[in-house]
């Protein structure tokens, strides 16, 4: 039972791994978000809930980007820059699709108790996880890539 579980785990070991550092990276940015809106801001306010979606997810990149390059991907590109740059473009992208999420779904619809901010926070953060990973597998980790270096 054991060798099966470990068998498993090394034929999926990045996907495991993404996932662990993603659920942490997710607690970074839920955690620095909820203080923002609800200790320091007024999720309410259309321009307070958006600039703590901001900020938090600048914390929660640096934190993926970090872990991402040395845990999950094991990168060893020496391109460090353009890679932390191509890593940025790709958070960026969702981090728009986040900030559209919220503000369809708390502004415009004005789902904006406390409870639907959470419930369409957890959403946002599943759709960005996928597309994340997706862009961190195809275009900024690529071990191709790496090994043409």
């Amino acid at each position: 039972m054991i060798k099966k579980i470990l068998e498993l785990y090394e034929k999926y070991k990045e996907i495991i791994l993404y996932l662990i550092f993603g659920v942490l990276t997710t607690i970074v940015n839920l955690v620095s978000k909820y203080i923002l809106l609800f200790i320091l801001l007024d999720a309410k306010d259309p321009i307070q809930l958006q600039a703590s979606i901001i900020i938090s997810w600048i914390i929660a990149v640096l934190f993926a980007y970090f872990t991402n390059r040395t845990f999950v991907f094991k990168s060893k590109n020496q391109a460090k820059l353009k890679e932390f740059i191509n890593f940025i473009i790709a958070r960026i992208s969702t981090l728009l699709l986040e900030m559209f999420i919220m503000w369809f779904f708390v502004t415009l619809l004005n789902l904006n108790s406390d409870l639907y901010v959470i419930i369409f926070t957890i959403i946002s953060q599943v759709a960005v996880v996928i597309a994340n990973y997706i862009f961190s597998k195809l275009f900024i980790f690529n071990k191709s890539e790496d090994q043409k270096k």
